[in-house]
């Protein structure tokens, strides 16, 4: 490979297939998929079915590789990772989450490679103490995930801080809290989807979809209310990294603006030309005392830094994912 390298990993999942369809597009790097395809009916591999890959990684493989081609590696883009908020196996969790990405982050350190890679908007656990992305180690470490998952990333976050400040950082860094991202190339994920693509069938058909209950007076049922973010719009906070190496640090990733599942679930009716049809369900009794009533990103920090991008606001991006990709019969077109 004569051109630059860009390695993406977990690059067949979500957010990653969206950087390679998007790097691969412009023809400007050979990028590289390191990921696991599970079964086949899973659809991971029609994620990246459309974009122009240059060669695929088995995760097992990926530091043999990153040494084989460390001449050519531009930057590591680090989306692998266990993202489910209700996996027990916090083992698991934390070596994959953690360990992986320290060694990553001490290989692009030693290489002077560039590392941009994926944190969340789990680290602020239930939000009491706000959504600001101060990345002192004094900030970072005062935050409460609620979950093994929001632990293991706000451990990298510290990890990453405490390293750079000690000389031994990439030679570009940048972690990403994402919020609650939706969009194409989601379908794989199970009961990890977005509300969008996961109430659409019963939306398509013209049924009832049901939304959780709220369990807390300050409330409303439906009016529970999270950060949407298009997954366009933090792949271009991505693209604006890439192009502006001497910004480092860990930043927000969402839309600057919080929705409510009500408003989401009757932007989809929308988008599909039908009349809004919600039922509210009683949300179960064990993700009751760890669920999160209200997200909203602050975006000044990396606004002020000069990212110029706008954040898709709610009802266009359910509209252009619904009619573009959800209601089509094959939505990975």
């Amino acid at each position: 490979m004569s051109r630059r390298m860009m390695v993406v990993t977990g690059g067949a999942g979500f957010i990653g297939s969206n950087i390679v369809a998007r790097l691969s597009a412009e023809d400007r790097w050979d990028v590289v998929v390191c990921d696991r395809f599970e079964t086949a009916d899973l659809a991971k591999w029609k994620n990246i079915a459309k974009s122009r890959v240059a060669d695929l990684w088995a995760p097992e493989e990926l530091f043999q590789k990153l040494d084989q081609h460390a001449e050519a590696i531009d930057a590591v883009i680090h989306m692998g990772a266990i993202s489910s908020t209700t996996e027990p196996d916090a083992d698991l969790i934390l070596r994959t989450n953690f360990s992986l990405s320290r060694d990553l982050w001490d290989w692009c350190a030693a290489a002077r490679k560039r590392l941009i890679y994926a944190s969340s908007a789990a680290t602020y656990g239930d939000g009491d103490a706000g959504f600001d992305d101060d990345d002192t180690i004094e900030a970072l470490s005062s935050l409460q995930p609620l979950n093994a998952y929001g632990y293991s990333k706000r451990l990298f976050d510290e990890y990453a801080v405490r390293q750079a400040t000690d000389g031994h950082a990439p030679r570009q860094w940048a972690g990403l809290k994402f919020f609650n991202v939706y969009g194409p190339n989601e379908y794989h994920k199970g009961g990890m989807k977005s509300v969008v693509a996961q109430i659409w069938p019963k939306v398509a058909a013209g049924e009832t979809v049901s939304l959780f209950r709220s369990h807390n007076p300050n409330y409303a049922d439906g009016g529970q209310l999270r950060d949407f973010v298009y997954v366009d719009d933090v792949v271009d906070i991505i693209e604006w990294l890439l192009a502006t190496p001497a910004i480092n640090g860990v930043f927000n990733a969402g839309s600057g603006q919080a929705r409510s599942f009500a408003d989401l679930a009757r932007a989809t009716f929308a988008a599909a030309g039908k009349d809004a049809s919600i039922a509210y369900i009683d949300m179960p009794e064990t993700i009751r005392d760890r669920y999160q009533y209200f997200t909203e990103a602050r975006m000044d920090r990396i606004r002020d830094l000069g990212f110029p991008g706008q954040s898709t606001p709610l009802e266009e991006g359910v509209r252009r994912y619904v009619q573009s990709f959800l209601s089509q019969p094959d939505p990975y077109r």
